[in-house]
């Protein structure tokens, strides 16, 4: 009997130390690596819908901060002009930014609706804004009540309805993975403004919990670090419950904002974050992050001219994924629960697109040159600051002076993809050699193209191919099969 004991002690401890695999220290984490799915998936949307979709405001300042609806609080609080003037003028001087809250009723939202839109976007998952830097939460959060002293989640405050909830349940039902933004700190919270510390062991620990607990996200979005470092917020027992004790540890992945410290570093267990343009290349696992127009919330002000066309939106795509990278497009609901119909137009006309040449977008790599320039051109520092700002859609139609981009290159196993961006008879690709067994053919199209290596070049016939037989979107792919040893 003592040795069976023994022996059940023994197997008891193994298993305890095995499920404690990862310490609270980023030397440990980082052996977990990202779960594979999120850098073959490529494309996800983002929700960003909270309280801050009542005034919907921002003023329309292209690749600025102050264009983000969803700071509208915190703009009123630092007097900013624009936001100030607004307010003032259509709510008053003394109207409080929680007084929005009764107006965000959320009474037409349809999440079967919305993700039915997911769907037919292409996008393979979808993260949504659990709770912004408000601190307002779409599920019925007990701390956000507690520590605010009023209603402060959707459930207990006006929707009456755990909106976080129904939206994902109706995206699994779609067969789409469901992820969370989650903000680690909130401007106005009067605990976290009292007492920091307090605030991350009473508030942020047991909420971050609740979350994961009720709701298996598939995605973490975290954000809001910046005030504090990694080690003040204890995001490394944080992520070490996560990866070792949550119901998702296994298969939930992660960005990299757990603290001042952290963005871009920590690439063996965190994604890399960049925001309208910052991006990242195929050294890491990277994720772009933009708005259909420039701000996340929905902006009221904004205008058609303010909205990426579907063909940039497509472009903006293809080369972000070139690049190895995923893209996370956001769109910003209105306050009574409606996806803007422009904003619906954008996705279902890229889900069109992907339904055709998807086959070069999911489970692709970065080819070891992303895209091509066109005849004759030297990108100079004009061009480079271009595509910092991602305006490779605009580079392509309208800088055709000084610079534009002929195609895009993805590659899964031994084939090649060619993505470019409108019509023509002849592809010519520089500085690429093919086996001789590679076949070529355009996405969606039946007839095969001739290509023949000149040089160092490639040259693709592609006068088989009729402009009504490529998207209408005049971008198209060219998949050349068995073509790279």
């Amino acid at each position: 009997m003592k040795k069976m004991a023994l022996i059940f002690c023994f197997i008891s401890l193994h298993m305890f130390i095995a499920a404690q695999q990862y310490q609270a220290d980023w030397s440990s984490l980082n052996k977990r690596k990202i779960p594979a799915w999120f850098h073959q998936d490529k494309f996800g949307i983002f929700i960003h819908w909270g309280v801050y979709a009542v005034p919907s405001y921002a003023p329309v300042i292209q690749n600025s901060g102050y264009s983000y609806a969803e700071w509208y609080w915190y703009r009123l609080q630092e007097k900013q002009k624009d936001f100030l003037a607004f307010h003032d003028k259509n709510y008053g001087s003394n109207f409080t930014y929680q007084q929005f809250e009764p107006m965000f009723k959320a009474e037409m939202f349809n999440p079967a609706e919305w993700a039915d839109v997911f769907k037919r976007s292409g996008a393979k998952y979808v993260v949504l804004t659990s709770k912004h830097h408000e601190g307002y939460c779409l599920w019925n959060s007990a701390e956000a009540d507690r520590d605010w002293g009023k209603p402060w989640n959707a459930v207990t405050g006006t929707p009456k309805r755990d909106l976080l909830g129904d939206l994902t349940n109706a995206v699994r039902d779609q067969g789409l993975k469901m992820g969370y933004y989650y903000s680690l700190y909130e401007w106005f919270n009067p605990l976290w403004q009292k007492d920091k510390k307090q605030f991350v062991a009473d508030h942020l620990f047991p909420q971050f919990k609740d979350l994961v607990t009720k709701y298996k996200p598939s995605i973490i979005f975290s954000d809001g670090e910046w005030d504090l470092s990694d080690t003040a917020w204890q995001s490394p027992q944080l992520l070490a419950w996560l990866f070792n004790e949550s119901p998702v540890a296994k298969d939930v992945v992660v960005n990299d904002r757990w603290g001042s410290n952290t963005r871009g570093k920590n690439t063996g267990s965190t994604y890399t974050t960049s925001e309208y343009g910052s991006g990242m290349d195929a050294n890491v696992v990277w994720e772009e992050s933009q708005g259909i127009g420039f701000s996340y919330g929905y902006n009221r002000n904004e205008q058609l001219d303010d909205y990426k066309t579907s063909h940039d939106l497509i472009l903006m795509l293809c080369d972000i994924v070139s690049r190895g990278g995923n893209l996370l497009l956001d769109i910003g609901p209105t306050a009574d629960g409606r996806i803007p119909v422009i904003m619906q137009q954008r996705l279902i006309d890229m889900g069109d697109w992907l339904k055709i040449n998807g086959e070069a977008i999911y489970e692709t790599v970065a080819y070891k040159q992303s895209y091509q320039w066109g005849d004759g051109i030297k990108p100079g520092k004009e061009d480079a600051s271009f595509m910092a700002n991602y305006s490779i859609a605009k580079m392509v139609a309208v800088k055709k002076d000084t610079a534009n981009i002929e195609c895009f290159f993805t590659q899964k196993n031994k084939d090649l993809y060619c993505i470019v961006p409108s019509y023509k008879l002849q592809v010519t690709l520089k500085d690429i050699k093919l086996s001789v067994a590679a076949n070529a053919i355009v996405l969606g199209t039946t007839n095969k193209c001739s290509w023949k290596q000149q040089g160092n070049n490639i040259i693709i016939d592609l006068s088989a191919i009729k402009p009504g037989d490529i998207s209408s979107s005049g971008i198209f792919v060219i998949k050349l099969s068995n073509a790279l040893q």
